[in-house]
């Protein structure tokens, strides 16, 4: 599933093709999941953000198109004029543009999902609404994040992906940060100190990816094709391969039901 680097990369992109264009025109497929794709006709983009995992579309009217990509979603522009021809059996979604173009989503698992809300309304989107802080923001350091973790009985990695101390944190930058900051995924708590280090391996991580548009295995791809952040991964997906740090072989172990890689001797509870 697209994580925040991966997002945040569309969005960068994404901003530079459509902002200040109007919806001229727009389609989607029959799911409920997807129809609010054609609320969005007559509104011009004034302004793109992302929070979490979700891509916000700001709409001149006050509302937000907010874009969910799930596990295989992928936004594209095309310059085809005719939509039969922009389209295929996994658009789900589709918005003409002004200027000639189309934005088109596309998902062949059908995991993602879109709304159109009043700004800043997110009432009705409950994993939007509770969501944690950004990573970067300048007012969130390590002794907020450890106090949003504190007392908790779950699994570090587990709170991690719950989204509720952290925002836009998935499986592989868990992983990742994790390993870096050298804490056992199974970590149920962690000290002060330790909640520092581990805020700073997550910017780590989460910079480094953007920087590189993200990570592709299989289905993400960001609007000029694929991210090559696959190549600089320490610990997600290497298991049964030496640790860089101390060469012992990396071991994988499911953590309520996501497959987790980490170093047995690097990292610690």
């Amino acid at each position: 599933m697209p994580e925040l680097p991966e997002v945040e990369t569309i969005k960068r992109q994404l901003e530079l093709e459509v902002k200040g264009l109007t919806i001229v025109a727009s389609g989607s497929h029959s799911s409920h999941k997807f129809l609010p794709a054609i609320e969005t006709v007559g509104a011009e983009i004034v302004g793109l953000k992302r929070r979490g995992k979700y891509l916000l579309l700001e709409l001149r009217d006050g509302r937000d198109l907010i874009i969910h990509l799930g596990m295989t979603g992928q936004l594209q522009i095309s310059s085809l004029v005719n939509i039969a021809e922009a389209t295929d059996a996994y658009t789900r979604a589709w918005w003409a543009l002004d200027d000639g173009r189309h934005l088109i989503f596309r998902d062949v698992r059908r995991f993602g999902r879109l709304f159109v809300v009043s700004r800043g309304d997110h009432a009705k989107i409950p994993t939007l609404r509770d969501m944690g802080p950004e990573p970067f923001d300048l007012n969130f350091d390590g002794e907020k994040f450890w106090g949003l973790m504190k007392g908790r009985s779950q699994k570090i990695k587990t709170q991690l992906l719950s989204q509720r101390p952290i925002a836009g944190v998935g499986n592989i930058y868990a992983d990742e940060a994790l390993f870096l900051a050298g804490i056992d995924p199974a970590t149920r708590s962690i000290s002060l100190n330790r909640a520092v280090d581990l805020l700073e391996s997550i910017r780590f991580v989460l910079k480094g990816a953007i920087e590189r548009g993200g990570t592709t295995f299989r289905d993400y791809r960001n609007l000029e094709g694929i991210g090559s952040n696959q190549k600089f991964l320490v610990c997600y997906g290497r298991y049964g391969q030496p640790c860089d740090s101390c060469g012992s072989i990396l071991r994988r172990k499911i953590i309520d039901a996501r497959s987790t890689t980490w170093c047995s001797r690097c990292q610690k509870r």
